[in-house]
């Protein structure tokens, strides 16, 4: 599903991606997991399109990153992505109608599931309701990968509960890839089947979750711990 081979993204006096590669196959959940800073949301921008790689080559499904691999990608960037003045309904809509194939009646049930008032304004939500909208607005399309940048981070422990929850009912296994950024690596151990670590833009260690798990004898967040600080 993905083919990542030497990625670099430089800055002005800075490196975000040193030269990393990595393949992710068709209906996997991996985990992209690093401290803030390692290079995380660069390689999501990336993939989602929204950001140009200085040097190396990145496909999805086969096609060079661009308007035929945005068709069949949603992103949920680590930032909010929706406006305050616009009603819940009003804000799904409007991305509706950038994009082929979105079910509002699956909007419409991912919002009662996530016990999201469809009457709100943006604007009034909290941080938590709002990471759980972006949640909806992935999963209110039929897409073939789902880049979700620490969908996680500075929202309740109750919150993190729900979206993952959530997660694991609406996932396709087998037929949808989804990639999760995060370092909170404790929440979202049980979900992801591969793993990457990524430190300073590098990738420090990669592999089956399990298999790590089994040949370190310990879990991914003791993992974490001693690869990635």
């Amino acid at each position: 599903m993905i083919a990542v081979e030497n990625l670099w993204k430089r800055y002005r006096g800075a490196t975000a991606l040193g030269g990393i590669s990595l393949t992710v196959e068709k209906g996997r959940v991996l985990g992209i997991l690093g401290e803030n800073g390692s290079g995380k949301s660069t390689l999501f921008k990336i993939l989602a399109g929204v950001a140009h790689a200085s040097e190396g080559q990145v496909t999805i499904s086969g096609q060079p990153v661009g308007v035929e691999t945005r068709r069949i990608t949603s992103y949920l960037p680590e930032t909010n992505p929706f406006y305050d003045w616009m009603g819940v309904i009003e804000q799904l809509e409007f991305l509706a109608s950038f994009y082929p194939g979105w079910d509002m009646a699956k909007s419409r049930q991912l919002l009662d599931l996530m016990n999201i008032d469809s009457d709100r304004k943006v604007g009034t939500l909290s941080d938590g309701q709002r990471a759980r909208l972006k949640v909806v607005a992935a999963f209110s399309r039929s897409s073939q990968l789902v880049l979700m940048d620490e969908p996680l981070g500075r929202i309740d422990p109750p919150s993190r509960k729900r979206i993952l929850q959530i997660l694991l009912n609406e996932f396709r296994f087998g037929e949808q890839t989804i990639l999760i950024s995060t370092h909170l690596v404790s929440e979202v151990e049980e979900l992801i089947e591969d793993v990457t670590f990524l430190r300073s833009g590098e990738i420090a260690l990669s592999g089956n979750a399990e298999e790590l798990r089994q040949n370190r004898g310990m879990s991914l967040s003791d993992i974490f711990e001693e690869v990635v600080e």
